[in-house]
């Protein structure tokens, strides 16, 4: 530790915190605001875009379901879905509040930085190599997390849900903040879920995990990842289910390879 922290009193450490958390919250704020200039160009390019049957993962699904003998082409001309708002101001709160849950998203990396500049001066070189680790793998899985919820699960999801009826005299008819909560809810989980590897690493650094468990229970996670993607992505096509499964198991091996196997002593 620098002499200069072991000299601050705890009053200038609050009023440093004090300047993060501003600097924090102005970097979130202005970013906020651009995007609430914007909104409505986003949600019909990007928030909306899975709606409309030629979004990129059903054209995906199309043209490798086409390929491949027996298998009823993926069709991407009778999907679209039509949103609905019943409460008078649901428009407008949904519009203020995506764009603070997107600024918060956008901006992480600058404010897991921010955070950095304040935490950094009391660790030990080593630690700090360390931290610097766990937020460059933190930012970039959870970017990777949120693509994909983005790109495969949300769409895949929305396509089953919109089409699904208990009996054809119910019409379905989503409204908004049901499309919107599914959405920011996905997107978070999966953003969550791809902290896995991280998760795995640092327990493995502090000597809770090894790789001899990942091999033991391998079996068990399989079949726990085989439930929670039948629970993100409800549906009865094979070729869906398995494009939701692969990169959850995926993330599962690759923690496995994070973490030191079992020393020979521990034998």
């Amino acid at each position: 530790m620098s002499d200069q922290l072991q000299e601050m009193s705890f009053w200038d450490h609050l009023d440093a915190l004090r300047g993060v958390l501003v600097r924090m919250a102005v970097v979130v704020v202005v970013i906020a605001i651009a995007l609430f200039a914007l909104m409505p160009r986003i949600f019909d390019g990007i928030i909306l875009a899975p709606c409309h049957g030629d979004f990129v993962l059903y054209r995906l699904f199309s043209r490798i379901t086409s390929l491949i003998p027996g298998v009823e082409a993926f069709s991407t001309t009778d999907f679209h879905v039509n949103l609905i708002n019943i409460q008078l101001a649901s428009q407008f709160f949904i519009h203020m509040s995506t764009s603070f849950y997107l600024a918060l998203v956008i901006s992480f990396p600058v404010l897991m930085y921010l955070l950095w500049t304040f935490v950094s001066p009391a660790l030990y070189p080593k630690e700090k190599h360390g931290v610097k680790t766990a937020f460059l793998m933190g930012n970039i899985m959870f970017f990777l997390g949120v693509a994909v919820g983005y790109f495969v699960v949300f769409p895949v999801t929305l396509r089953f849900l919109a089409d699904y009826h208990v009996s054809a005299m119910v019409p379905n008819q989503i409204s908004l903040d049901s499309y919107m909560d599914t959405f920011m809810m996905l997107l978070f989980v999966m953003g969550l879920i791809f902290e896995l590897p991280l998760l795995s690493w640092m327990l493995g650094n502090i000597g809770v995990l090894h790789r001899e468990f990942f091999a033991r229970y391998r079996r068990h996670a399989a079949v726990v990842l085989l439930i929670l993607a039948a629970f993100i992505t409800p549906t009865g096509d094979p070729f869906t289910f398995t494009i939701v499964f692969l990169p959850i198991y995926i993330l599962y091996e690759i923690s496995a390879l994070l973490v030191s196997p079992v020393k020979a002593e521990e034998q």
